[in-house]
């Protein structure tokens, strides 16, 4: 054989198997649409393009922490930098950088992206639904001028920025099943409030000064981690209070139906979501969803696990925020644009949590304090 032929055999053979090498790696990055797992494969391989530096502010939250370990798990330790303004567990400390930050002190925030140098802002830090409610002041700084400071951040030095929004988004007068991504709003919790505000606002950064604003609206997120004083926390609590005590009280009526989400996919939404080429989206601000289901079809999966569970209902003050809210989310949007696909439904997330919740239980507290509505 010649050397010219051996040549050419030689560099098909290699093409080849970096064809095959490039499909693989589009399989593995996410469950996506063809046309943004090629993009974001084809970027990865043929550039040396350097991880982004990411800030997480309210970091020990129960999205923080996880999405902190997911992205660091792709991006590398050091490059994604976990904040807060409570004490962080020794956990955290050790898993990766921890700094204070106070989403209030514009400069102190500057002094951060600066000499951290970072590319991504993800924001979690908010008062959830109830809480907001107690305390509207507080709810108004936190989650209106803390965003504000954050979203003025990022314009100033060209940060992609993800903050998250919610079913809380919606009021009475939305539609409610299904509720499509573009419709009326007007919530009435200042949680609500303040979301609608972010999203708007983040759009408007991005028109007006081509800011990369990124926003899912989430459903309820279950999660193994302790209530945080969300509406949709009653899926959350029933895990942690009915396996350790065999009994629970409800503060929503059985037949309130909402949209939730596990963490996996949450998390699997957010990280996809994140790196998806801008030029697939054609909106700032998606509806991502997973499944629907009331307190009675929830506890009836779980009886199947517990049987001697006991029941009850006591509703309060938050079921009149539930019966504002989505019963059934339009996603419709975000699998077509990005291709977002769930793999969670209602039997494999109560299998999951009875999991996660008896194996990370190393307290054995009630959580009463969690389910009373002062």
């Amino acid at each position: 054989m010649s050397l010219k032929n051996m040549l050419c055999k030689h560099f098909l053979k290699t093409t080849q198997g970096f064809s095959r090498n490039i499909l693989k790696y589009y399989q593995i990055i996410n469950n996506g649409s063809i046309k943004e797992v090629r993009n974001i494969g084809i970027r990865k391989v043929h550039t040396t393009e350097k991880s982004p530096r990411i800030l997480i502010t309210g970091g020990l939250g129960q999205l923080g922490t996880e999405c902190a370990k997911l992205l660091r798990k792709h991006y590398g330790n050091e490059n994604v930098i976990l904040s807060d303004i409570i004490k962080p567990t020794e956990e955290s400390l050790s898993n990766g950088p921890f700094i204070f930050a106070d989403i209030l002190d514009f400069k102190g925030l500057q002094k951060i992206v600066v000499n951290y140098r970072i590319d991504w802002l993800i924001h979690f830090s908010a008062l959830l639904s109830a809480v907001g409610e107690q305390n509207v002041p507080l709810a108004v700084r936190v989650n209106i001028e803390g965003m504000h400071n954050v979203i003025e951040l990022a314009k100033q030095y060209k940060l992609r920025i993800f903050i998250p929004s919610t079913i809380g988004a919606f009021g009475p007068d939305s539609p409610r099943n299904p509720t499509p991504n573009v419709t009326i709003q007007r919530p009435r919790t200042i949680y609500g409030v303040s979301k609608v505000h972010a999203e708007l606002l983040g759009e408007y950064y991005h028109h007006r000064f081509g800011l990369d604003f990124r926003c899912l609206r989430f459903p309820g997120v279950i999660s193994s981690d302790p209530p945080g004083g969300g509406t949709t926390d009653y899926a959350v609590a029933v895990f942690h209070e009915g396996l350790l005590t065999q009994k629970y009280e409800c503060y929503l009526e059985p037949y309130t139906r909402l949209p939730m989400m596990y963490i996996e996919d949450c998390l699997s939404a957010l990280f996809q979501f994140l790196n998806t080429p801008k030029e697939l989206l054609q909106r700032r601000v998606y509806n991502v969803t997973a499944m629907s289901f009331t307190p009675e079809e929830l506890f009836e999966e779980l009886k199947k696990h517990v049987p001697n569970l006991k029941i009850s209902y006591k509703p309060d003050g938050r079921q009149y925020i539930a019966e504002s809210w989505p019963q059934v989310f339009d996603d419709s949007e975000a699998r077509r644009d990005w291709g977002w696909k769930h793999k969670y439904n209602l039997e494999k997330l109560v299998e999951s949590m009875i999991h996660d919740v008896r194996k990370n239980s190393s307290s054995k507290r009630s959580m009463k304090e969690v389910n009373s509505y002062v």
